[in-house]
């Protein structure tokens, strides 16, 4: 009886540890702030992202939208565990007294997939080294606030190439396992996109390449 409930115990235990391990904390939506200090006006902007690109078209669509101002400074953090990377970038302000406390607001509240953004107006007062630490620190965690924080689970991001004459089976296959499909396109040669959780990859792959002329490949992790 004790070695049952022990292997009961090990066996509840590592799925719960493997769910763990593929679950990550991000914001919902985009969310915006507007906070003063002495006159200087800082606009806060939070973006869920998946990749640089991402983050990449974020800053262009700021920069426009703020072209007179002359620091755009962030910092993001995207990924989990191995796979996690981040940047900072003062745009300008002295050396780590912009992306550094931006980017400490995300390690504070553990998220990750996020750019955080911090446009700054001078106001003609200047705050100092330590002064600007504390805004932009503080304009980050109100950037934050405003928005929601959800628990989201990683996962695959695939694609299914093939033959326009497979077409009924593969789309039977998805239908059975009621695949989460995010793009599709029907032509001679066809392409199904999907987003599973991790666990259940290899066996969908596995099984939808036994479908003779069907191909899988991973596409992203988000």
């Amino acid at each position: 009886m004790d070695w049952i409930f022990i292997g009961y115990f090990i066996y509840h235990s590592f799925n719960i540890n493997l769910s763990q391990i593929h679950t990550y904390k991000t914001l919902k939506t985009r969310s915006e702030s507007l906070m003063k200090e002495k006159g200087s006006k800082f606009f806060g902007y939070a973006f869920p992202v998946s990749d640089e690109e991402e983050v990449k078209l974020c800053l262009e669509e700021l920069r426009v939208k703020h072209n007179d101002a002359r620091h755009h400074c962030y910092g993001y953090r995207l990924g989990i565990g191995k796979e996690e990377r981040y940047r900072v970038n003062d745009d300008g302000e002295p050396s780590n007294s912009a992306g550094k406390p931006i980017y400490g607001q995300l390690l504070s509240t553990d998220i990750t997939n996020v750019l955080i953004v911090v446009v700054r107006y001078f106001g003609g007062v200047k705050l100092g080294v330590g002064g600007l630490i504390s805004a932009y620190k503080l304009s980050a965690k109100e950037t934050i606030d405003t928005g929601e924080i959800i628990n989201k689970k990683e996962q695959n991001y695939h694609q299914i190439d093939f033959n326009y004459t497979v077409m009924s089976p593969v789309m039977n296959f998805v239908k059975q396992q009621k695949l989460d499909v995010t793009k599709q396109v029907f032509e001679n040669s066809c392409l199904i996109q999907f987003c599973c959780d991790i666990g259940s990859s290899d066996s969908l792959i596995y099984q939808l390449e036994e479908i003779e002329g069907v191909e899988v490949k991973f596409l992203f992790k988000k």
